[in-house]
């Protein structure tokens, strides 16, 4: 059956013939089906996408090489590796603050919550974890000179909430990333947030997945480098619209160079925003609304594929509504659906009370209306948010290894930055190592470096604004215990982007 056609008999939007064209009324178990297909469709895609996650890096899946669904994987995934599921528990931290404290709960909340909570976390919000447990409170703990991460992908995987909690409401959901993306990113990696939600927003209204794109697309600064890069995508899809593999190779040539992730720099691993959001919308434009074809497409690009399924998914899950998500996908959801995901309290069917309660909401504070069956929506015009930009006039000069430090390490470089990767070991778990970080004979920072898997840093000493030229950099460890090692792993040198041309 032809998708569209199945989304114009199913879907019972009605655009209202008023002044704002963009209000509709949508029947509330109509919302509720969309909700949970845009909560579902993320398991799946998070499931689905799971075993390949990171072992494709800067190529794509191979279509010969069979990505399974089998009788039974979401369950096997509950029992056995919780933790794939960072996807969901990452976005029900927020979700259950706005439950618990209501939807004008302050920032403080969603940030202590986070930085608290027992699950491990990596690059952008493992440094806001960091940098919140340091006091460094947002939108501090996720600016890029605070955070080398800034960019990646973290708040890009973590922003469906908002989106499925403001149908029809994109520069609503936008706010609310305004305030909790910026935990843990900035720039790109906020933008991937923003879009996502935007998306989910524009899926409860649309039923043709180009305009989805579209219109979210318009939420993001045309000056943007990630607003380019989208735009890149969809005009590849329309100039090759049988070949995605075509469209994936243009977005690597054009857009795969790490600026920020210590580990990405120079690297085939890219856990940015920016090209994992390409991947999202590959995945969508090219699976033309066929929810299996869609996934496997957002996962075959490679990198973050669990994560970029997840969002497809639920984006597409969303529009299509729980009811018309094949069975073939939903019937691995009966045998978990009630359970509570790993470091929450929430199961996936409280998940979608709690975001229908808060749509609820949203949509009579926005102007909408109760009619009984149906609510008027009162449809938001997407409107770009302000322009932020990441490491901006930056370029990488080098990277080289790291070095194990004894007492002192010494790094001699050109540029106006440095980064240093490392970390500490053979440590118990309350170790924390203090390092002294001088440059040309000046106390820049003591940085504490917790063996805390947990607590811990993942970069020993980061900079961006030093004076173009020659520098060395020195990094003391004051409190060395025999048998503790303390390792440098990589080191990245930046310079201006004029320097040297």
């Amino acid at each position: 059956m032809n998708h569209r056609m199945l989304l114009g008999g199913l879907c019972l939007l009605t655009l209202m013939g008023c002044k704002d064209s963009r209000s509709f009324d949508i029947d509330k178990t109509v919302l509720a089906d969309k909700i949970r297909g845009a909560w579902a469709g993320q398991a799946i895609g998070c499931t689905y996408g799971g075993p390949t996650e990171f072992r494709y890096q800067g190529t794509v899946i191979a279509d010969s090489i069979n990505i399974e669904w089998t009788d039974g994987q979401m369950e096997w995934y509950y029992n056995n590796s919780p933790g794939l599921y960072d996807d969901l528990y990452m976005d029900l931290t927020f979700v259950d603050v706005i439950h618990r404290e209501g939807l004008d709960a302050p920032v403080e909340s969603f940030a202590k919550a986070y930085a608290d909570a027992g699950y491990p976390l990596w690059h952008a919000n493992q440094a806001g974890r960091y940098n919140i447990h340091r006091g460094i409170m947002p939108p501090a703990s996720g600016y890029w000179l605070n955070n080398p991460h800034a960019d990646d992908i973290d708040y890009q995987i973590e922003a469906d909430y908002a989106g499925i909690m403001c149908p029809g409401m994109p520069n609503t959901a936008s706010d609310i990333s305004d305030k909790i993306g910026h935990i843990m990113n900035y720039g790109d990696g906020w933008y991937g947030g923003v879009f996502v939600g935007a998306m989910y927003a524009e899926a409860f209204r649309h039923t043709d997945v180009r305009t989805v794109v579209d219109e979210a697309l318009r939420t993001i600064p045309e000056q943007s480098r990630f607003f380019q890069c989208m735009k890149d995508v969809i005009t590849w899809h329309d100039q090759y619209p049988s070949d995605w593999h075509r469209t994936w190779q243009l977005v690597e040539e054009k857009w795969a160079d790490e600026m920020g992730c210590p580990d990405g720099v120079k690297s085939p691993f890219d856990i940015d925003a920016l090209i994992n959001s390409a991947y999202i919308i590959i995945g969508l434009l090219y699976g033309e609304g066929d929810f299996s074809r869609t996934l496997e497409i957002s996962t075959r690009c490679g990198q973050d594929s669990d994560c970029n399924p997840a969002s497809a998914g639920g984006i597409l899950g969303c529009m299509l509504g729980y009811e018309n998500i094949p069975a073939e996908w939903t019937k691995n959801l009966k045998a978990v659906e009630e359970r509570d995901f790993a470091y929450t309290t929430i199961s996936l069917s409280e998940a979608c009370q709690y975001s229908m309660e808060a749509a609820e909401k949203l949509i009579l504070a926005n102007g909408g209306r109760d009619l009984g069956k149906a609510y008027r929506v009162k449809g938001e015009k997407p409107l770009p948010v302000r322009l932020e930009q990441s490491f901006e006039g930056l370029k990488v000069i080098e990277v080289r290894g790291g070095q194990p430090i004894s007492d002192i390490c010494e790094e001699t470089f050109t540029g106006c930055g440095i980064v240093v990767s490392g970390y500490v070991s053979n440590a118990p778990a309350d170790y924390v190592a203090e390092v002294v970080v001088t440059v040309d004979g000046v106390v820049k920072q003591t940085m504490r470096c917790p063996a805390d898997f947990h607590e811990r840093t993942t970069e020993l000493c980061w900079m961006y604004d030093l004076n173009e030229g020659d520098h060395l950099l020195h990094l003391l460890w004051l409190n060395r215990v025999e048998g503790i090692q303390l390792q440098s792993t990589r080191v990245i040198v930046y310079g201006s982007a004029e320097y040297g041309e």
